[in-house]
């Protein structure tokens, strides 16, 4: 009898549908040779800091005293609720599976998580904690690209043993066990630290720190105005716009109008004109990130609300696994793609099997294939308005890819001379044929010049144009997808691959991508195309970000957060985290121990704990929240931290006493206000920021109660 274990319910509905002649059970299915059972996603989840370390008697709420917590051995326990009591379904469900798994008519139990890192250790976790008394039993995989019955079928008759994907499994517990380490010891540190609830993870801060940088670079931004020579005018009744390459400062009008005067005297001639009748290709099918990208464009569709409607397309059936980071198919799908072009012809779209490098390639898969639809076509009228918003951009797409009928186009690139002074290059698209066009990216307007030829004088009048520097533009959907995807690359360079990669740009299959899937398959991503969505959905319920349209922006709650994070000394940036996407590609390739990856985790965190000898004009550690630090000078009762600040615990009755905790740039240690509550005045303090930005080294003294600066 072989015992199949799917993640989710819905998913063992779909392999029982598939196998057929089954019978339900009390949690499972039985028939036919099988049984098909369930988990409920995870069942299993790390324990807590006080399952390695207890708090202290008396210790109520989280406590510094068993922080920092390096396990020796990871341990797991069933999953609790909510309220972290146990929960009866959970209890009740993997007790089905256990005995299960211990039947003795059972010889082979199959591993029927999602296609990925996550599922894979979903289920393990469930077969390693269920099987008794070292039971051996046959252990296969069953690893489905999507959920129709007849890929279900031939799954079942391919299915590999479950060692195939050790080092799958690997990397999945060695991301388990970092984010671990980082999300229990810097949450309870920097929580405990500042008396709020500060959730700090792995991926979650760097994602919430670039939305911070950009959004304090265009508070900070200081426009500056500038004078454009440019000029606008009609020839053969269409406009023709040239802009110079030379700016002049706000305060140079009377040179940039000299300059206008010069080009006008010289006249415009055209020197060149190419004109080529072209095939224009389509884009490429989509990964999950680019496929969130045109429905946050097009729909205003948050990730969490896209990734849900295409993970009911998935678990239906309708679209093929969606957590992928590719946009290419292996060379091993082509007659499953050619299944599909005839549900497509049947429905009369105009395709044709087109075996190419821009569409298979499988150096550029790392796990799973770009998002298609499957043969199984839905019935529009049982879909959400979402859903079906996503499957018909992921259709639409996918007979784009290969439609049989060319996009052609009359490209013309005509050059401008203004006498000897500059050179203008123009460009120019008519679609002729839409092709593929009809069908994706259908309302591509053209771009039309006149119908000049070599020689022909080209109607000018330059004139000075004031303009104002722009600020960064905040992070959208898009743009943000792309940073996380490759976050080393170069700014303007992932602006223009961007808008390359716009789905309503006809040249965007022409994009060089080989540097962003190097840094995908070296791991140098911020997240991952399974784990992405979620994180920043948290971080927009923890209230650090929010989401308005298609367009990120920080919240006072995420400003708190990374200023707090910084004053402390945890750097958790780009650099810190790719590190350790790079360690966990090792170990999914074999190359690193899951024990050395999680290592490299522990001397980053140890660094935040250690505790620095400092000589007090260095120190920077403001205590925690609620610490004693002294008496107050005013009325004689306790001085405590606050959040922002020391202040008299009086402050009730009218005690106004208070130092802020950072002044000028300058966090104010708590050893120095106790030095200052002591003796009147702290050690010499270096390394204050004037408003001027001039660095500056100054004692605190008391003054009528009040902290103020001393030189002396």
């Amino acid at each position: 009898m072989i015992l199949i274990i799917a993640e989710k319910p819905s998913l063992a509905r779909n392999i029982v549908s598939a196998i057929g002649k089954m019978n339900r059970r009390d949690g499972f299915y039985e028939g036919s040779g099988y049984i098909v059972s369930w988990a409920f996603g995870h069942l299993f989840s790390l324990a807590d800091i006080e399952h390695y370390n207890p708090a202290p008697e008396g210790a109520s709420g989280w406590t510094m005293a068993n922080l920092p917590c390096f396990p020796e051995k990871f341990d797991f326990e069933l999953r609790k609720g909510a309220d972290k009591k146990d929960d009866s379904g959970v209890i009740k469900q993997f007790g089905i599976l256990k005995n299960l798994c211990n039947r003795p008519d059972v010889d082979t139990i199959v591993n029927a998580g999602d296609a990925d890192r996550e599922g894979e250790i979903i289920v393990r976790l469930c077969v390693d904690n269920a099987l008794e008394g070292g039971s051996q039993k046959l252990q296969k995989r069953l690893w489905l690209p999507d959920q129709t019955p007849e890929t279900v079928r031939q799954a079942l008759s391919e299915m590999k043993d479950e060692s195939h994907y050790d080092n799958l499994a690997a990397e999945g517990f060695s991301r388990t066990y970092i984010d671990w380490l980082y999300g229990v010891n810097l949450t309870r540190y920097a929580s405990i630290k500042t008396g709020t609830l500060l959730r700090v993870g792995r991926v979650i801060i760097p994602i919430v720190k670039a939305i911070y940088d950009r959004d304090m670079a265009i508070k900070n931004f200081v426009p500056d105005k500038y004078f454009a020579v440019t000029s606008r005018e009609e020839t053969e009744g269409l406009p023709i716009e040239l802009v110079s390459k030379k700016k002049f400062d706000k305060n140079q009008k009377a040179q940039a109008e000299k300059e206008c005067s010069l080009y006008n005297a010289a006249g415009a001639t055209v020197k060149n004109v190419k004109r080529k009748k072209t095939v224009i290709p389509p884009g490429k099918l989509y990964s999950l990130s680019k496929l969130q990208n045109v429905l946050g464009k097009k729909y205003k569709m948050s990730m969490a609300d896209s990734l849900d409607a295409v993970q009911k397309l998935y678990e239906a059936g309708y679209l093929t696994y969606p957590r992928t980071n590719s946009e290419y198919l292996a060379t091993a799908e082509k007659g499953k793609v050619k299944k599909i072009l005839e549900g497509c012809e049947k429905l009369g779209y105009p395709v044709k099997f087109k075996d190419t490098k821009t569409v298979f390639d499988d150096s550029k898969i790392e796990s799973h294939s770009a998002i298609t639809p499957t043969y199984k076509i839905p019935d529009k009228n049982k879909l959400t308005e979402r859903e079906m918003q996503v499957y018909s951009t992921v259709f639409r797409r996918f007979v784009a890819v290969f439609c049989a009928e060319d996009c052609v186009a009359d490209k013309t690139e005509m050059t401008v001379t203004v006498g000897d002074l500059e050179e203008f290059v123009l460009k120019g698209t008519v679609i002729l044929e839409k092709g593929w066009m009809k069908y994706d990216s259908s309302d591509k307007k053209d771009k039309l010049l006149p119908p000049l030829k070599k020689g022909d004088a080209v109607n000018i009048d330059f004139k000075p144009t004031e303009k104002e520097t722009s600020p960064p533009r905040h992070y959208t959907i898009e743009t943000l997808n792309n940073y996380l995807k490759n976050p080393f690359r170069e700014e303007k360079a992932a602006a223009k691959a961007a808008e390359n990669a716009d789905p309503e740009d006809a040249d965007a299959v022409g994009v060089d991508d080989s540097e962003d899937y190097k840094a995908v398959f070296e791991g140098l991503e911020l997240g991952t195309e399974a784990t992405r969505t979620g994180i920043i959905d948290n971080a927009r319920k923890s209230g650090y970000i929010q989401l308005k349209k298609d367009v990120y922006t920080i919240l006072p709650g995420g400003i708190f957060l990374i200023e707090s994070l910084l004053q402390m000394g945890i750097s958790m940036d780009k650099y810190k985290t790719a590190e350790l996407g790079k360690a966990l590609k090792k170990v999914f390739r074999g190359n690193m121990t899951v024990e050395e990856s999680v290592s490299l985790a522990v001397s980053e965190i140890s660094e935040v704990f250690s505790t620095k000898n400092l000589p007090p004009e260095e120190e920077t550690d403001t205590g925690c929240f609620l610490d004693t630090v002294g008496v107050c000078p005013l009325c004689g009762k306790k001085v405590k931290r606050y959040k922002f600040s020391y202040g008299c615990s009086g402050y009730a009755d009218g005690c106004k006493f208070n130092v802020n905790t950072r002044i000028c740039q300058r966090n104010i240690s708590v050893s120095n206000v106790k030095l200052l509550l002591e003796t009147g005045k702290t050690s010499k303090i270096k390394g204050f920021i004037s408003k001027n930005g001039k660095p500056f080294d100054a004692f605190l003294k008391l003054e009528n109660g009040k902290a103020v600066f001393s030189f002396e």
